[in-house]
């Protein structure tokens, strides 16, 4: 199957090497994007340029495409499914939930001239990189791409109803499938809650499971995919 990886903030698509030639050996295709203002030089890149280029990757495939999104960037694996309902055949959210229309894509640090700087990893101590070793966590860091505002302050567009009906596979790294599902029965994930098919997996790590367990992931997509 064709399988379109988008990696979360700071990250391009190197995050993906160790999970690609698993897919590969498991049968799929999968293509791992690098994001305009993400890894490509582009310094002007805008949150509009991000999403275009992954509508060209999920257009440019053979068949269905199924769209993996990491952390930030499930909410631009969702407005895959909005823009093309009929080409996306499942998408996997990998530590992460889907914006709403109208929402900002990513707020949650703010800009600093300009750009949106990989900010350390104290935000992220505990769950999210308990499992990373030291000498991980630097070579992430030493690779975080800081992101142009224009891509972090976008605003989200959803225009068609038909994403409802894209199943979803939910992989829950760093909280449970429990804890998934409470969010969305609760309201906290509204546009999941409208969704005619959602799975939850879980998968034992922290936040980065691309870097930790690879392996892992790769056999939880490869399984999503066969569904």
């Amino acid at each position: 199957m064709d399988i379109v990886l988008i990696a979360g903030m700071w990250l391009d698509g190197s995050a993906w090497d160790d999970v690609v030639p698993e897919l590969e050996r498991l049968g799929h295709r999968p293509q791992a994007l690098t994001l305009p203002g993400q890894g490509d030089g582009n310094t002007a890149a805008t949150y509009d340029d991000q999403v275009a280029a992954i509508l060209s990757a999920v257009d440019a495939t053979d068949g269905p495409a199924f769209v993996v999104g990491h952390s930030a960037a499930c909410a631009l694996a969702w407005v895959a499914a909005d823009a093309r309902p009929e080409k996306v055949a499942r998408v996997a959210l990998v530590g992460g939930m889907p914006n709403g229309d109208g929402e900002t894509y990513f707020g949650f640090f703010a800009p600093v001239d300009g750009v949106v700087p990989f900010p350390g990893w104290e935000p992220f101590e505990g769950p999210d990189s308990d499992d990373m070793s030291a000498e991980l966590k630097a070579s992430v860091a030493a690779g975080a791409i800081a992101v142009p505002a224009a891509v972090t302050q976008g605003t989200i567009h959803l225009t068609d109803e038909r994403r409802y009906g894209v199943p979803v596979t939910m992989v829950c790294p760093e909280y449970s499938p429990a804890q998934a599902k409470e969010w969305m029965e609760s309201g906290d994930i509204p546009e999941l809650a409208k969704s005619t098919s959602v799975d939850f997996v879980d998968i034992d790590s922290g936040h980065w499971p691309m870097f930790t367990q690879p392996a892992a992931l790769a056999a939880l997509i490869d399984e999503a995919a066969r569904s």
